[in-house]
């Protein structure tokens, strides 16, 4: 009789890896009608919507967004890592440490802003 415990082992700890690893990255499209607005993140440059913003920041950690095209008025707003809950960090939680709670919750994945012209 084979014994199936060794391969349902590595599944196991591969899942649990990849869960691990990919647990703490949150990822969000930043997108503007029109597109082409430059985003600052934090007040530095990060690039022209749609925009793919990446962090590893922790649970209720804020981030400050301003929006601006010529033509358009500037646009300002601050979105929170507690939009959605992220199921892997509660896994690794549990199964290895519960430091990986503190990455539990993440923004949504996409998030879409109108500009208002300048009148």
């Amino acid at each position: 009789m084979k014994t199936y415990k060794i391969p349902i082992l590595i599944s196991i700890l591969a899942v649990a890896g990849i869960l691990l690893f990919s647990g703490c990255t949150s990822i969000t499209l930043l997108q503007t009608v029109p597109d082409g607005a430059k985003v600052y993140v934090n007040d530095e440059l990060g690039g022209e919507t749609p925009f793919t913003m990446v962090d590893n920041k922790i649970i209720g950690t804020s981030t400050v967004l301003r929006f601006e095209k010529p033509g358009y008025k500037s646009f300002s707003t601050v979105i929170s890592k507690t939009e959605e809950i992220d199921p892997g960090p509660i896994v690794c939680g549990f199964i290895f440490t519960p430091v990986w709670w503190l990455w539990a919750m993440k923004y949504k994945p996409v998030h879409t802003y109108e500009l208002v012209p300048e009148k």
